[in-house]
């Protein structure tokens, strides 16, 4: 006989439903260590049950985790009830969670830990609390119609401030429908408006009975309240998170009636010692007012209340005349800088600009008329100084004044009588101013004591 070959999907399906038909998985009880924890919000929760010799995988669906009152955490023991199962994909078997609450202790303890480290971190708590009206005229009550909470509420109030007026707003005060109802009764009351105080409250009661007390909705419509929110849940020794969340907490419904509203005859008492007080005040202030009145009206200036504006008027006066003074000196001024600008303006124009062009063009034309003159009158009489020098030096001129010179027959000047030669045919020629006269050496003198040209 062959053998026959399952397909891993063929062995794994038929593993699965051997599991999903076990009547020991279907329903197992399991308690071990959470371990591979990552929350993810908003979806399936995956991780790890193991103890000290195995571990297996878990899943717990988002339907089923959002129901839980505490947040699991790595290394946190914990009883799971839930079915075992197959994931076909992997062919790993795992445990689906249904259910889950702590190992050791209680679950409400655990989630109440948990929910008041996550509101204090948040500031819930330690955020400004809001101050209770003194005078309060319509209070508020969330609780339930039937319990005695109401009840002594209403009573305390009319005992002790029957003027004021109390709403109810009838909520849950125990299940698991309670939380949502009592934080609607809360939003409600702010939507309305117009209330001075709020009081929530319920007796007292196990852990359990508390418990929509301590619910993360309850608590921040607590601190979203526009109006002051004064908590009585249970007996003194209960301390619920809505108690540290509210603006005042009371041990007790009469105690918490007591903070909403004041003593009526107590409050109307001090309005009588206020009003005295008030009353002297008044008059001790109209006295000192009356005082100072008296005195002002016998001081001087009532009497002569021309001195209040004596001064001022001098004042006035001087003021008037520095002003006129300054006036005047500012319009001087302005004249001066008017004409300036009027000569500069003046000069400006084409028509100053013309003339002064034609006196310059006059000027300069004089200018060089006197240069050429001077071009022309230098040479002249630097010629006609040459010239009168030239005639001082004339041959002609020395002969003017009776001075000659004599020439041989050659034309050569004669300069001393050695160049004369006594009875030799050689004739000179005597030259005058206005002639020639030609002569013969008859005798020659010599002086004796001229120098003979050596």
């Amino acid at each position: 006989m062959a053998n026959e070959y399952l397909s891993v999907s063929a062995l794994t399906k038929y593993l699965k439903r051997k599991f999903d038909y076990d009547p020991y998985l279907g329903k197992v009880y399991l308690t071990g260590e959470i371990s591979n924890f990552r929350l993810r919000p908003n979806a399936h929760q995956y991780f790890s049950l193991k103890d000290d010799h195995a571990k297996i995988s878990a899943i717990m669906f988002k339907s089923a985790f959002n129901k839980l009152k505490f947040e699991p955490e790595e290394g946190m023991k914990v009883l799971v009830v839930g079915h075992i199962s197959v994931y076909e994909p992997s062919g790993s078997y795992q445990i689906y969670v249904e259910r889950m609450e702590p190992d050791g202790v209680g679950q409400l303890y655990q989630a109440l830990e948990q929910l008041k480290q996550k509101l204090a971190k948040e500031g819930l708590f330690n955020a400004p609390k809001k101050a209770l009206p003194v005078i309060p005229k319509q209070i508020a009550v969330v609780t339930s119609p039937s319990g005695a909470v109401i009840r002594d509420i209403i009573t305390t109030v009319r005992r002790r401030f029957p003027i004021a007026q109390i709403t109810l707003f009838p909520a849950l005060v125990q299940g698991n429908e309670a939380a949502v109802d009592i934080a609607n009764q809360i939003n409600r009351v702010n939507q309305i408006g117009g209330f001075d105080t709020l009081i929530i409250g319920r007796g007292g009661g196990s852990i359990e009975d508390l418990w929509p007390f301590n619910e993360e909705i309850v608590a921040r419509a607590i601190f979203n309240s526009q109006i002051p929110v004064i908590s009585s849940v249970g007996h003194e020794t209960d301390t619920t998170i809505a108690d540290l969340v509210a603006d005042q907490r009371a041990a007790t419904p009469t105690a918490a009636a007591e903070l909403a509203v004041p003593r009526l005859d107590q409050l109307l008492a001090e309005l009588a010692t206020d009003q005295v007080r008030l009353t002297n005040g008044i008059n001790g202030i109209l006295n000192r007012y009356q005082t100072n009145l008296t005195h002002l009206i016998a001081s001087p200036i009532f009497k002569q209340p021309q001195r209040i504006y004596e001064s001022y008027s001098q004042r006035l006066d001087t003021l008037s005349t520095r002003l006129r003074q300054n006036l005047n000196q500012q319009l001087h001024q302005q004249r001066e800088l008017l004409t300036v600008n009027q000569s500069r303006l003046k000069l400006a124009t084409p028509l100053t600009k013309i003339q002064q062009a034609q006196q310059q063009l006059e000027l300069n034309s004089m200018r060089l008329n006197q240069v050429m003159k001077n071009i022309i009158s230098t040479p002249t009489q630097q010629l006609k100084l040459l010239a009168e020098s030239l005639d001082h030096l004339s041959p002609l001129k020395i002969l003017s004044r009776g001075y000659t010179y004599t020439t041989d027959d050659s034309g050569k000047l004669l300069t001393s009588v050695n160049q004369i030669k006594v009875g030799t045919k050689q004739s000179f020629t005597v030259h005058f101013k206005d002639g020639q006269a030609s002569v013969t050496p008859i005798q020659v003198k010599r002086e004796e004591n001229i120098d003979n040209g050596k």
